[in-house]
């Protein structure tokens, strides 16, 4: 099983991931030992979809960095669930 999350700072920006563990994967966020996200103080996790496997979580976080586009994922974490196929 794998999940994509994103996490949003008190700025607005927006941190997309996927992981395995995600209560892991958030903690390690949180405790700043993550280069991408240690610079993004005072976020917090937003959204998270399950998938069947971490593959099909990797292919769907790939496409949503791929859009580079705030408005979209802020429309994810609005509706709630993510429209892309793996």
């Amino acid at each position: 099983m794998g999940f994509v999350y994103i996490l949003k700072n008190q700025k607005g920006g927006f941190y997309i991931g996927s992981t395995a563990d995600l209560n892991r994967r958030v903690k390690q966020h949180l405790a700043e030992n993550t280069f991408t996200t240690k610079r993004m103080k005072a976020f917090e996790l937003v959204f998270s979809q399950e998938y069947r496997t971490l593959m099909e979580a990797k292919k769907i976080e790939l496409k949503l960095k791929k859009l580079k586009r705030k408005d979209y994922i802020a429309k994810i974490v609005q509706d709630g669930f993510i429209k892309i196929k793996p």
